[in-house]
């Protein structure tokens, strides 16, 4: 990859699949007592449903508030604002991927079979994968709280894929750009693929499609590693 790439590939964890860095000066307050986090993690699932559900413009504190026995000002007193809880229940989503992956990133073909195993993963957390398709189509919108989170996001999983398949592949300098070019393109099928899948479960195999395009981009740049023999 080149070496700007890399650079800002920085600001994204390498223990996870494409994950933003943290913005800590803006993060939500650390409770100090046991009843307290638990509390902040009720508000948290209690958030994750409500946005999951209605967008992030269209559910209201009211709403979370009323569902978790608090106030609007208890609520914010957790997170500070509407925009804080959004970030801290995406990034709740993201330690699911984290505690998934465990301490390694894998790398290559690994990594890309990892994607697989992610998308069978995502057949069994309709919540959290309704959460990804909602607010990474919101975010588009002029000046939604989220859109940073998914830009970087983006930025980090294109690399962390165009890596995985310059690794896998074997190619050269001269086919970084062709890698780049199957990253997004994987990344397109698998969030097609959720919208399908929520509109049409019984339609729509995740896993099978996933494994389909991935196994299909590989044997296309590296026929001699991964084209099946005739």
């Amino acid at each position: 990859m080149a070496l700007a790439a890399r650079r800002k590939l920085g600001r994204v964890s390498d223990h996870s699949v494409g994950r933003p860095a943290r913005n800590r000066g803006a993060g939500p307050r650390v409770p100090r007592s046991v009843e307290a986090r638990k509390r902040q993690q009720d508000i948290l699932r209690i958030a994750m449903d409500a946005f999951a559900a209605r967008g992030y413009n269209n559910a209201s504190l009211a709403e979370i508030a009323d569902r978790a026995g608090l106030t609007q000002a208890g609520v914010l007193h957790y997170f500070r604002s509407k925009s804080v809880l959004l970030t801290s229940v995406l990034e709740l989503r993201d330690d699911a991927d984290i505690e998934q992956l465990g301490t390694k990133r894998p790398q290559g073909l690994e990594f890309l079979r990892h994607l697989v195993d992610t998308a069978r993963r995502n057949t069994e957390r309709e919540g959290i994968v309704r959460l990804y398709a909602v607010l990474s189509a919101e975010s588009v919108t002029d000046a939604h709280p989220a859109q940073t989170y998914f830009r970087d996001r983006y930025v980090g999983l294109r690399a962390f894929v165009a890596d995985a398949v310059v690794d896998a592949c074997g190619l050269g300098e001269a086919d970084q750009e062709r890698a780049r070019h199957t990253a997004n393109a994987i990344i397109a099928v698998m969030d097609g693929l959720q919208v399908q899948w929520l509109l049409d479960p019984d339609a729509v195999d995740m896993v099978v499609s996933t494994d389909l395009i991935i196994t299909s981009l590989l044997a296309h740049l590296a026929p001699e590693r991964f084209a099946a023999p005739a």
